[in-house]
């Protein structure tokens, strides 16, 4: 069976990745029901659509084909991106590709607002489940919530890691509440398991109309933070994950078939999963609420987490301005936390809890994000597995990009009712990620670097006849045949340069992780390159890595820019840029050794 290195993996996997979809049985059955009568076959139709969303959109499209396509450390959408875009030959495919990746990072970031208003929001509603409580305000509750949320968030700069061990046991103590409670109360209605069926659910489709279309935006509940299994892929593994799913899957439905076979007994049941553990056992309920309102805590912790390991993926892909990044544990490099972004997230999801007030509310505006994400994530499959040659995945990638298209269009229905607020936030993302890609280009064209030769030729005549300075300087440059401007100022027009001077370039590969440096040959008397090499997911440190080489610098020179506009857009930019840690600053140079040199542009 499964050994015990395999057992901590598959535990590890409950906590950090399967938080999300593992508490969408607390809302996903009660919201659905709020647009269809709880009639017999309506519930076997609904089971039928949620057990099949889990096989076709989970199983299928993340566990099988997105974990195919990626070695150990691989996950996300600009993982993707990052395939697919050395197998295109056109410039305009790249475009496209590149333009969808933005679109997908930016409905991630907006998913991670939502997540956790609804999942904190919808475990609180079960305290009026308990004798003496029916009458809780609903401001309360929102309090309570309120007051979970900023606890959660005030946490993160601590790190994760420190509690990260008692995730997965208490995750697993969930799972296995779920699926008991489940097959408890199938025992008592086993014509629920009929809904496997998928007849059950293309007749649900078909006889409901217009009705069971907006019923699938509702039914998108159930597999929220599916995307984790491919995304969280590099800090656990492929196989632990797999593993866990395995299980995972079988909890979840029986909890769902569970909850179906509560409802046809008790039709009038509106907070449908905890009326069913009261039922089954009053005495449990209150700590299996407790139990739920930690779940949902570690689910959001764990998106929480996704949106910093995407916005990482960012700034190191280079399509977000570079943050202030801290690292939260010494012996878990994902281990990450980004304070700009953490407040922002808070802020937010307080804003959704008190603007929306109720999770069914919230549901309300809660799936276009995750469908939108889906749908990107099915595209950019298709394109890799076709470029592949790889015709039988390319059929069933078409089939389920088919399915996540379905499900985006059901959800549009959404948008009047608050589902607005995911395409805003994503819209946002989206505009930064744009504008900030835009202006680092255009920049880029202004800066008119010296041709190596060129400057080589000048290099060598200054060292030839200047005065040196001693000690080591240190420039950074990213494409040392393109000198960049500040480092001709300083040598050409100051008449600066040391005895030993030193370009360092950090250059980003196309794998994930990986991290290699050394020394280029010398390519001029007291002037050499060095490299640094590392995975677009790698979380490094320069410092150490220059003095591992023996590299002992006195000064550090890096470019910085002033940026003079009157174009609203590159205002934007120009703000961004500001507001921005520089380079050196992102990496934790030595702030004592360093020394900026600005140059003016005007765009």
């Amino acid at each position: 069976m499964y050994r015990n290195y395999d057992f901590r993996g598959i535990i590890n996997s409950m906590g950090l990745v399967f938080g999300d979809i593992g508490t969408s049985p607390i809302y996903t059955f009660t919201v659905i029901f709020l647009l269809t009568q709880p009639t017999e076959i309506h519930v076997l139709g609904v089971l039928s659509l949620i057990i099949w969303t889990l096989i076709i959109l989970v199983t299928m499209e993340y566990a099988w084909l997105a974990m195919s396509l990626g070695k150990k450390g691989e996950g996300g959408t600009i993982v993707l991106k990052e395939i697919l875009l050395p197998l295109l030959k056109s410039s305009r495919s790249v475009s496209v590709i590149t333009i969808l990746a933005y679109i997908g990072t930016s409905f991630l970031i907006g998913d991670g607002v939502i997540t956790p208003a609804i999942s904190i929001l919808s475990a609180v509603e079960g305290i009026r489940i308990i004798s003496g409580f029916e009458n809780t305000g609903q401001s309360t509750l929102m309090l309570i919530a309120g007051l979970i949320t900023i606890g959660l968030f005030s946490f993160q700069k601590r790190g994760s890691d420190k509690i990260a061990w008692a995730f997965g046991p208490i995750m697993f103590v969930w799972f296995l509440a779920l699926a008991v409670s489940g097959v408890a109360s199938i025992f008592y209605t086993p014509g629920v398991l009929k809904a496997i069926n998928p007849y059950y659910a293309i007749d649900f489709l078909s006889t409901n109309g217009l009705v069971g279309f907006f019923v699938l935006s509702e039914v998108t509940l159930c597999c929220t933070g599916g995307e984790a299994l491919y995304a969280d892929m590099g800090h656990l593994g492929r196989e632990p994950i797999l593993k866990a799913w395995r299980l995972i899957f079988f909890a979840l439905v029986f909890n769902y078939l569970g909850q179906g076979a509560f409802l046809i007994r008790n039709p009038d049941s509106k907070n449908i999963l905890f009326e069913m553990i009261n039922n089954q056992a009053e005495m449990i309920f209150v700590p299996f609420l407790v139990l739920s309102i930690v779940a949902t805590v570690i689910a959001s912790q764990s998106m929480i987490s996704g949106v910093f390991s995407i916005v990482y993926q960012g700034i190191t892909t280079r399509i977000m301005p570079m943050l202030k990044i801290d690292y939260t544990s010494g012996k878990l490099k994902s281990q990450i936390y980004i304070s700009t972004i953490n407040w922002m997230l808070m802020i937010s999801v307080l804003y959704m809890i008190f603007i929306f007030k109720e999770s069914s509310r919230l549901a309300a505006a809660y799936g276009l994000a995750v469908t939108g994400t889906m749908t990107i994530t099915g595209l950019l499959m298709t394109s890799i597995f076709y470029h592949r040659k790889q015709m039988f995945k390319v059929g069933v990638s078409l089939f389920i990009t088919f399915v996540d298209v379905v499900f985006l269009l059901s959800n549009t229905y959404k948008i009047p009712h608050g589902g607005y607020w995911s395409v805003i936030i994503a819209a946002v993302v989206f505009a930064l990620i744009i504008i900030y890609t835009s202006g680092q280009k255009r920049l880029y064209e202004l800066m008119s670097p010296t041709k190596f030769e060129d400057f080589i030729e000048k290099y060598n005549q200054l060292y030839a006849s200047e005065n040196k300075i001693k000690g080591t300087a240190l420039f950074f440059s990213r494409d040392i045949n393109r000198i960049p401007q500040y480092i001709s100022r300083i040598m050409f027009k100051n008449n600066i340069i040391y005895e030993n001077n030193i370009f360092v370039s950090i250059i980003k590969c196309d794998s994930p992780f990986g991290v290699s440096s050394s020394f280029t040959k010398e390519i001029a008397k007291g002037l050499r390159v060095f490299e640094i090499k590392l995975g677009y997911m790698e979380v490094v440190d320069v410092e150490q890595i220059l003095k591992d080489e023996g590299i002992y610098e006195k000064t550090i020179f890096y470019g910085t820019e002033d940026i003079i506009t009157r174009n609203i857009i590159w205002k934007i930019f120009s703000m961004i840029k500001k507001l921005s840690p520089s380079f050196v600053q992102f990496y934790k140079l030595p702030s004592e050794e360093l020394h900026g040199v600005m140059t003016r542009f005007e765009m």
